[in-house]
């Protein structure tokens, strides 16, 4: 994929509030995004930025497995389906403590979680 396209692709997703997305988009190609920050609209340079404090801070990306994980909370959420999200954070504890988790979470379920005490 071409960088402009690769860029296009990435502030589409930016705008649209696809973040997960975009950051796998960004992560596959962070050192070429990193020499090309001009391209990216601004949301999209601020995820770059943050992806890059991230990997400097030695942590690791998300797994498709922890996307699909909080992607489960939030439609329990959004469900109040407290009890799958209880089994949830029983079966992952150590996703909810990461710094990066919440940025993923939506209001329900950061408010459930919260009250929950799990974050």
């Amino acid at each position: 994929m071409s960088l402009d396209a690769l860029t296009a692709k990435i502030n589409r997703y930016v705008e649209e509030m696809e973040f997960a997305t975009a950051r796998v988009y960004i992560e596959e190609n962070i050192e070429i995004l990193n020499n090309h920050k001009n391209m990216l609209n601004k949301n999209a340079r601020e995820l770059l930025d943050f992806l890059l404090e991230l990997q400097a801070e030695g942590g690791q990306p998300l797994t498709k497995k922890d996307m699909a994980i909080i992607n489960a909370i939030n439609t329990y959420a959004h469900k109040f389906d407290v009890r799958g999200i209880k089994m949830l954070v029983k079966d992952n504890p150590n996703l909810l403590l990461r710094k990066d988790t919440p940025a993923y979470l939506n209001a329900d379920a950061k408010i459930i979680l919260q009250g929950m005490g799990a974050i």
